[in-house]
């Protein structure tokens, strides 16, 4: 039973979302499944296996390889040493990362699992998939984080296209690929919003990061800024506008002020967006034209606690990677991979200058984005590496690889003792 300063803090949250109970739209029914049962877990230990098998270099500190196919997703818990990953093979596994043991087998999906993410609180986790499931399992107890319970399935969407929690909240978000875009509250699992405004499959959003307001962007090339309240967009930028023309967006990112977007299109053009005027700030052309930017990530070169930080990082299939300078409109720096870039991660402060990214060269590499300098390299994967995270504060990544495994490793070289 949650305590009272659960319930308070709830409340907080909620009253920061500015949504109320005159705001949800309608209540997901029971999907009348019972918790999960833990019977599958025994036998599945990895031991202290160390990457997948196969020739090559392999400098990861930890595999995980109980996926019989690509592994689509993985994400690290906000605090623990877990990871949740979710694949081909239609399951997800929350596991150690240490160890590469097992904790909880996700079943229940029937198609592959292409998105999951811890609540911010890490008590809960999502899981979406090409089945147009959402499944929610939630942590057992209050004394570590191996037993966990089903709580609920979500359902709505067509089929999931990303999920993302509330920064603060119990709050979840779900882009479908029929246009719509999804917003629910957790633990009860009622629907707070349906929003209908895109015309293409909603490939990407995220909540700003002061918890107020949503943006989305889907591959008709629309941009659109909500308040969580309404479903009525706040603005709403397309391709009708002949500067905003991206032959469909496939990426976006926030600024850690909330007041600006960039996004990324297919056919290689970058925007940056004022989401306080909402309007088009400037265009930025580094990236080769007809290449698709596959990811937006903004970083803190600093190292001061900057809400406006003026920097952002875009990756490309044409495996390059543009450091931007937001007070010029300038590229600071380029980085290479030898093939397409599928994901870039900050490091956070007091390491926020460096910057990680994952390709389809079967590679991760830790970079410095203020020089350019490659402090390291991480290799083991088989085949194109599809997604990565960081954990323990950014001193560790995990990767999710076509291969059908999952490794860790250290983001810096470990130091001699």
């Amino acid at each position: 039973m949650a305590s009272a300063s659960h319930h308070e803090e709830q409340e907080d949250q909620d009253e920061e979302l500015h949504i109320t109970e005159d705001d949800i739209l309608a209540e997901v029914e029971d999907s009348g499944d019972a918790p999960m049962d833990e019977d599958d877990e025994e036998g599945d230990t990895l031991g202290d296996m160390a990457g997948p098998s196969g020739s090559g270099e392999d400098n990861s500190v930890q595999g995980f390889q109980a996926h019989n196919a690509s592994v689509f997703v993985v994400a690290m818990h906000p605090t623990e040493h877990l990871a949740v990953s979710g694949g081909e093979d239609d399951l997800g596994f929350i596991w150690d990362i240490v160890d590469g043991e097992i904790i909880v087998k996700l079943t229940g999906h029937t198609d592959s699992v292409t998105c999951a993410g811890w609540s911010a609180d890490g008590e809960m986790i999502a899981t979406g998939g090409m089945d147009g499931k959402v499944r929610v399992w939630r942590r057992v107890g209050t004394t570590d984080y191996r037993t966990w319970e089903f709580l609920t399935e979500l359902q709505g969407p067509d089929e999931v296209m990303f999920l993302r929690w509330h920064p603060k909240g119990n709050v979840l978000l779900a882009g479908s690929n029929d246009s719509t875009l999804w917003l629910w509250q957790l633990p009860s699992g009622t629907t707070m919003q349906v929003f209908a405004g895109h015309t293409g499959a909603v490939a990407c959003g995220e909540f700003t990061p002061d918890g107020k307001r949503i943006v989305s962007a889907c591959a008709d090339g629309i941009f659109i800024y909500w308040d969580p309240r309404s479903p009525s967009p706040l603005f709403k930028l397309g391709p009708d506008d002949g500067r905003f023309n991206l032959d469909g967006i496939t990426s976006l990112g926030v600024n850690p002020g909330s007041t600006l977007a960039v996004v990324g299109g297919a056919a290689g053009g970058v925007r940056v967006i004022s989401l306080t005027k909402g309007e088009i700030l400037t265009a930025l052309g580094g990236h080769t034209d007809g290449e698709s930017i596959e990811a937006v990530q903004f970083l803190n070169l600093t190292g001061a606690d900057n809400a406006n930080a003026g920097n952002v990082a875009t990756g490309a299939t044409d495996g390059k990677i543009c450091v931007w300078d937001l007070s010029t409109m300038r590229i600071r720096t380029t980085l290479k991979h030898e093939d397409a870039i599928t994901t870039l991660l900050a490091v956070p402060p007091p390491k926020g200058n460096l910057l990680v990214s994952a390709s389809a060269d079967r590679t991760l590499r830790t970079w410095d984005a203020r020089t350019g300098e490659l402090i390291r390299e991480h290799k083991g994967h088989q085949g194109p590496v599809l997604w990565a995270s960081l954990g323990l504060e950014g001193t560790v990544i995990v990767s999710a690889g076509d291969d059908g495994a999952c490794l860790v490793y250290t983001t810096e070289e470990a130091e001699e003792p």
